[in-house]
């Protein structure tokens, strides 16, 4: 019998899945380890979300390769604008080992707060939806990696991200819009210029990966977190004892109401509130309106946080 189908499999809840994924160190194991896992979920084989009965420690850190020597961000050598082939190999490093942060963020907030903030099935599909597309951004970029010459762990690496997943450990409504609305929108920012230096430095086939793959995919993560965020605006609204009476939809409640910049200042403000608390500094433009406007959010989103807050007198 397939480990796919197993009594096993059907009994393991998407928490436990989870777990399992951040307690494997190995990122290429973990990659498809959870590539797995998510084709359970989507498939029907792993059919619930969390048991209410168990609650597991989710990990301060997830399990990481020794292998990748980690620098403070500050730290870490320039990597160049594309243009010659060390450049290019420091980039899709870079690239790949965002990846696979991204995988171990995507895991966690499942694990941390799917069964804690007793949120609705589409949240964990979503986010399931969002560490499968992940772990094969790193696989697709390791593997081009090689082809460069180079492979994963041949550089350094920072983990700045995880230090933004730990200060939100405790506020979901923080981690989406820190990780998703913030980190993955500057990724959408930055994206079509690296795409346009590797087609400049000859490289078209590094680039029609980003483009084709990698930059449409991160388009739709952001929008997972703008479309979370909205809803858990709209459930401290108005609480309900069913949680599930709360609709998820892309933009609005059960009733049609449009949760948009447009017609409800306090999303706004509870967005930059939040942002402001937990990112320290101004967003830094230009930004990709046309990749954020796909993604959920309009320029009183953002344009607003690129502005330094004055200090009091």
């Amino acid at each position: 019998m397939s480990q796919l189908y197993s009594p096993a499999a059907q009994a393991e809840t998407l928490v436990k899945a989870a777990l399992r994924v951040l307690n494997t160190a190995d990122p290429f194991e973990k990659a498809k380890l959870g590539d797995a896992l998510a084709n359970q979920w989507l498939q029907g084989i792993i059919t619930r979300p969390y048991d209410p009965s168990l609650h597991f420690n989710v990990p301060d850190r997830p399990a990481r390769p020794s292998s990748v020597k980690l620098l403070s961000p500050t730290l870490m050598p320039k990597r160049g604008k594309a243009g010659s082939l060390k450049s290019r190999r420091a980039i899709v490093h870079s690239l790949a080992h965002t990846e696979s942060w991204a995988i171990d963020l995507s895991w966690d907030i499942i694990a941390r707060f799917g069964q804690q903030k007793k949120m609705p099935k589409e949240f964990f599909t979503d986010f399931v939806k969002v560490a499968q597309d992940e772990g094969r951004h790193f696989m697709l970029l390791s593997a081009r990696l090689e082809e460069l010459g180079s492979f994963y762990g041949a550089l350094p690496g920072h983990d700045g991200l995880w230090d933004s997943a730990m200060a939100t450990s405790k506020d979901l409504m923080a981690r989406l819009a820190i990780e998703h609305c913030v980190h993955e929108a500057r990724g959408l920012d930055v994206l079509p210029t690296t795409i346009a230096r590797f087609r400049s430095g000859g490289d078209d086939k590094t680039a029609g990966l980003l483009e084709t793959v990698v930059y449409p995919e991160e388009i739709t993560h952001c929008a997972a977190g703008v479309k979370w965020f909205k809803y858990l605006y709209l459930r401290s609204r108005d609480p309900a004892p069913n949680q599930n009476s709360h609709a998820c939809p892309e933009n609005g409640d059960e009733e049609g109401e449009t949760i948009s910049p447009e017609n409800d200042e306090g999303l706004i403000q509870k967005f930059h509130a939040t942002v402001r608390t937990y990112f320290r500094g101004p967003l830094k433009p230009p930004f990709n309106e046309e990749a954020r406007k796909a993604a959920g959010f309009d320029p009183k989103w953002y344009e607003p946080l690129a502005v330094k807050e004055p200090t009091p007198e």
